[in-house]
């Protein structure tokens, strides 16, 4: 994304041709300690369960089994995981104000062969020390996870980098969906996406089922590989996840 020794443009002006401030290239983020680790995988153990809990039911939840927890502290951590509560109907928000949301495309269309649809999803993977974040391209109709990334921060780099890929080993989609998050609703990502003349589709704020079927690949992700093996590092998770998603792949 921003290169520091970039022989034509300075980092100042590359983060405004990216549209992401400046500060955000510096920041370094402060880890967590242990203990609010532990509380971070009990909330997404939770959250897996009971998508439609917000802060507040998250809060109660937690206070229930042990753990001095208010509102404030749960919306933060929830936050920091990218966990938003499911509604049945769209929430309304202020969108970020240099991002354009797009309309949702797959309302009532049949999706019934590859490369038709393609959508993205990112969430939150616990380790035994640490947490990273995994965005995952997959192909609507056949299932197939077509390129995926990890990262420790919640930018659109490598949410980029794994379209990138994805365009690169399968050729493009008509169609693409994401979710409304800033990765996806960034000028990184939708460039690519308009320069190789696909269409962009969002789901509405808070519509887990307009994206299912990725919804779905975390749920068994989590359960069958995640939760099962507390990966130590950052390097264990991804040959672990690199395992599983090759199982995963030839039964799609």
């Amino acid at each position: 994304m921003v290169e520091a020794a970039h022989h034509r443009l300075s980092i100042s002006a590359q983060c405004r041709l990216l549209r992401i401030s400046r500060s955000s290239y510096y920041y370094a983020p402060v880890p967590e300690t242990d203990e609010t680790l532990a509380l971070m995988t009990v909330i997404d153990e939770t959250f897996m369960e009971c998508p439609w809990y917000g802060s507040r039911q998250m809060a109660r939840h937690l206070r229930r089994a042990g753990y001095e927890v208010g509102r404030r502290r749960a919306r933060r951590l929830m936050a920091k995981m990218g966990l938003t509560p499911i509604y049945q109907r769209p929430r309304t928000s202020d969108p970020h104000p240099q991002h354009r949301v797009y309309p949702y495309l797959l309302r009532k269309l049949a999706i019934e062969r590859p490369n038709h649809v393609w959508c993205a999803d990112v969430t939150y993977l616990p380790m035994r020390r640490g947490f990273l974040y995994l965005v995952a391209i997959m192909d609507w109709a056949t299932r197939k996870v077509l390129a995926w990334r990890l990262s420790n921060t919640m930018d659109a780099g490598f949410c980029v980098a794994a379209l990138e890929e994805a365009l690169a080993r399968y050729g493009r989609p008509e169609i693409f969906n994401t979710d409304q998050g800033s990765q996806f609703t960034s000028f990184a990502f939708t460039s690519v996406l308009r320069d190789a003349e696909i269409r962009i589709s969002m789901d509405g704020r808070g519509r887990w089922m307009d994206n299912v079927f990725i919804e779905r690949l975390w749920r068994s992700l989590k359960y069958e590989c995640v939760y099962l093996h507390a990966f130590e590092t950052g390097s264990e998770l991804k040959a672990g996840l690199g395992r599983w998603i090759t199982y995963y792949n030839p039964a799609s």
